[in-house]
C-alpha cells in the first residue's frame, strides 16, 4: 500500500526542515522523502498549501473510561484526539476502577487496540486508587504497558510516599507526573482575586500549585531523579521550574493552550466551560506561560482534555466540575496565540507538541525520517472557522472555545500509515 502525500510544506523539528516536500508512505513507514515524487501510488493527498507535521502527541488527556462513559469513552476520546491531529494520547489514571493493577490497565490498552484510531499510552496511578495512602506496584505496572504513573486530579500529599514513588519511576525510566495541588490553599472555585470577588466564590490561591511544585522540584534536585510537573499556569511555577533546569535539575513540565489563550477573564464570558484545574489566571501569568514557551522552560503543550456532561457544567460555578475538552482546538490556539504573534515559529510548535513528548514519553516518534512509523498531522494554517456545538466530535461539549472564530484546520491525520481522519 502506498500513501502519496503531494505539494506539502514539511515542518520537522528534528531535521530542521521547513520547505516543499513530496513524502511516499508504504504501508506504515515512511518510504521516501523528495522535492518531487512521481510514482503510481495507491492513494495521493495533494497538499497545497497544507503544512505537514510529526503526529502531535498528547501526554496528558483524560478519556473517562472505565467508569464514566456516559462523559466519554476511548472510542469517542480517540475519534476526538484525531480530529485534532494527535497521533498518539496519553490518558490519565482517575477512572473508576483506577489503573492500579495490570488487569485494569491493559483492559484499557485492549480496548484502544479494538478501537484503533490512534496510540493509546496510559499512565498507571501512582498509588492504589488514587488515595496516596499505599503505591501501586510499579514493576509490575510498567510491564503491564504503562508509559508513566500519575495520581492526576489528585496530589500526592505525603511527600515521603511522593519520594519514593519518584525514584522507582526513575530506576524504571520513566517519571512521576504530577498534580500540584497542596489542598490547604487550593479551595475555591477559579483564580483567586477581583473576579471571584465580583462572583462571590472562593477563590483559588496560586500557591496551591507553586508550594507542591517547589516540593517536587526539591525531591528531584536531591535525590537526582526525574520530575514532571503538570499543567503549570503561573509565572512563579515557570519561573521555578527555569531555574531549576539552569542548576540541572531533572525536572521537566507542560502547559495547555488555554493557560496562554484566556485569563481568569473568559469566566465571565464562558461560565463553568472556563473552569478548570488549575484555574485560569491572571494577564501576567498568560504572558509568563507564553515566555516559557519561547525559552524552552516548558517541555510540552497538552490538552488536559477533561470531557464532562453538560448537566455537570450547567451546575453553579463553585458546585460545576473542573476540566474542558481541547483536543479539537488545541492546534488552532497554538497557531492563533503562539505563531501567529511571532511568539514561535513552526518548528518551535512542532518540537512542543511532537519531538518533546516523544522524548519525554521515550517512543520512536515526534520526526518524519525515511524508515520511521508514518504517524502524520497535516493540516491548513489558514483556514478560518468559527467552532461550534455541532461541529464537536468529543462526546461532551465542554470547551470555552465555542462561539469563537478559530485559524487552522487539521485536514488529515495518519495513524501507522493509514488515515484516520479527513476533514471533509
Amino acid at each position: 500500500m502506498y500513501t502519496l502525500l503531494k505539494n506539502g510544506t514539511l515542518i520537522d523539528y528534528k531535521t530542521q526542515t521547513n520547505q516543499k516536500m513530496d513524502i511516499l508512505i508504504e504501508n506504515d513507514k515512511i518510504k521516501e522523502i523528495s522535492k518531487k515524487i512521481d510514482i503510481k501510488a495507491d492513494k495521493v493527498i495533494d497538499c497545497t498549501k497544507l503544512n505537514i507535521i510529526p503526529g502531535m502527541i498528547d501526554m496528558h488527556c483524560h478519556l473517562r473510561e472505565p467508569g464514566f462513559e456516559y462523559k466519554e469513552t476511548i472510542e469517542t476520546g480517540s475519534a476526538s484526539a484525531v480530529c485534532g491531529g494527535f497521533t498518539t494520547i496519553c490518558p490519565m489514571p482517575n477512572t473508576k476502577p483506577t489503573p492500579d493493577s495490570a488487569i485494569v490497565l491493559q483492559k484499557i490498552i485492549q480496548e484502544a487496540k479494538r478501537v484503533n484510531l490512534c496510540n493509546v499510552l496510559p499512565y498507571a496511578a501512582v498509588s492504589k486508587g488514587e488515595k496516596g495512602e499505599e503505591l501501586v506496584d510499579f514493576e509490575e505496572m510498567k510491564k503491564a504497558g504503562a508509559i508513566a504513573f500519575s495520581d492526576d486530579g489528585m496530589p500526592v500529599v505525603n511527600s515521603r510516599m511522593m519520594r519514593e514513588a519518584m525514584i522507582k519511576a526513575d530506576k524504571l525510566g520513566t517519571y512521576v507526573a504530577s498534580h500540584c495541588e497542596e489542598k490547604s490553599v487550593a479551595q475555591g472555585a477559579i483564580n483567586a482575586g477581583k473576579i471571584a470577588e465580583e462572583l462571590g466564590v472562593e477563590g483559588v490561591l496560586p500557591e496551591a500549585e507553586e508550594i507542591m511544585a517547589a516540593r517536587e522540584i526539591v525531591i528531584s534536585e536531591t535525590n537526582n531523579v526525574r520530575g514532571h510537573i503538570c499543567h503549570i499556569s503561573t509565572k512563579t511555577t515557570k519561573n521555578m521550574v527555569r531555574d531549576a533546569k539552569k542548576r540541572g535539575v531533572k525536572i521537566t513540565c507542560e502547559t495547555c493552550p488555554h493557560y496562554f489563550t484566556f485569563t481568569v477573564d473568559e469566566v465571565l464570558k464562558s461560565g463553568t466551560n472556563a473552569k478548570m484545574n488549575p484555574p485560569l489566571r491572571e494577564e501576567n501569568d498568560r504572558l509568563a506561560i507564553i515566555e516559557g514557551l519561547k525559552e524552552g522552560t516548558i517541555d510540552a503543550i497538552i490538552t488536559d482534555h477533561a470531557p464532562h456532561s453538560e448537566e455537570e457544567k450547567e451546575k453553579e460555578l463553585a458546585k460545576a466540575p473542573n476540566g474542558i475538552i481541547g483536543f479539537e482546538t488545541a492546534l488552532s490556539a497554538e497557531i492563533m496565540n503562539l505563531v501567529d504573534t511571532g511568539d514561535i515559529n513552526y518548528l518551535d510548535l512542532v518540537k512542543l507538541t511532537s519531538y518533546n513528548p516523544a522524548q519525554l514519553l521515550k517512543i520512536d516518534r515526534g520526526t518524519i525520517q525515511v524508515g520511521k512509523i508514518a504517524d502524520i498531522t497535516i493540516f491548513d494554517p489558514n483556514e478560518e472557522y468559527v467552532y461550534t456545538k455541532e461541529m464537536i466530535v468529543s462526546k461532551s461539549k465542554n470547551s470555552p472555545f465555542i462561539g469563537k472564530k478559530l485559524k487552522g484546520k487539521v485536514k488529515y491525520t495518519i495513524v501507522s500509515g493509514n488515515v484516520v481522519y479527513e476533514d471533509k
